[in-house]
């Protein structure tokens, strides 16, 4: 018994784009994998989505498949990254990058969100929504928030690719 934190599929941007709150549709192919995904999860009783399109079309796939009851929580957004969203990564300015890469946790040279504010509205959500059987369908940001409680810094880093997800015991989020 598991909460599941599923990452959407690829969108349909380029590569290297910035997009956390960009309300990016699912990229060619979306079809195919929410069916296989659908098909593929392990048992679940309820699904919960972020409100941008890439995750709530996934979640919605995979609740009407399998009958199951779909809840929409915007706190489940990926971070926001201010003026920065829209941005090819590579020509974001230099100093602004080493600013946040100097103190990720609280850095806001892009006047958006910090990193400490998405973990924040992370833990406060999968803390209402943690329950066994239950399926998060979220971002790559929501989901290394997530894998901080259990790793530490090094979740940072951490990469799940578009369609993966990881299980993680429910009292994991109410403790944190």
């Amino acid at each position: 018994m598991a909460v599941i934190l599923l990452r959407h599929t690829k969108p349909d941007a380029p590569e290297g784009l910035c997009y956390g709150r960009l309300d990016l549709a699912p990229a060619d192919g979306f079809a195919q994998q929410a069916t296989a995904l659908a098909q593929d999860l392990p048992k679940i009783t309820r699904v919960v989505t972020s409100p941008l399109q890439r995750c709530a079309r996934l979640a919605s796939t995979i609740a009407t498949a399998r009958n199951l009851p779909l809840a929409t929580d915007p706190r489940l957004r990926e971070m926001d990254f201010g003026r920065w969203e829209g941005q090819l990564w590579a020509d974001l300015p230099r100093t602004e990058l080493d600013a946040w890469a100097a103190d990720l946790l609280h850095a806001r040279p892009h006047g958006g969100e910090s990193v400490a504010q998405l973990k924040a509205r992370t833990l406060d959500a999968l803390r209402d929504h943690a329950g066994p059987n239950v399926l998060v369908v979220t971002h790559h940001g929501v989901i290394k928030s997530a894998r901080h409680v259990t790793e530490g810094d090094s979740a940072w880093q951490s990469t799940l690719a578009f369609g993966g997800w990881l299980r993680f015991p429910p009292e994991v989020f109410h403790d944190a």
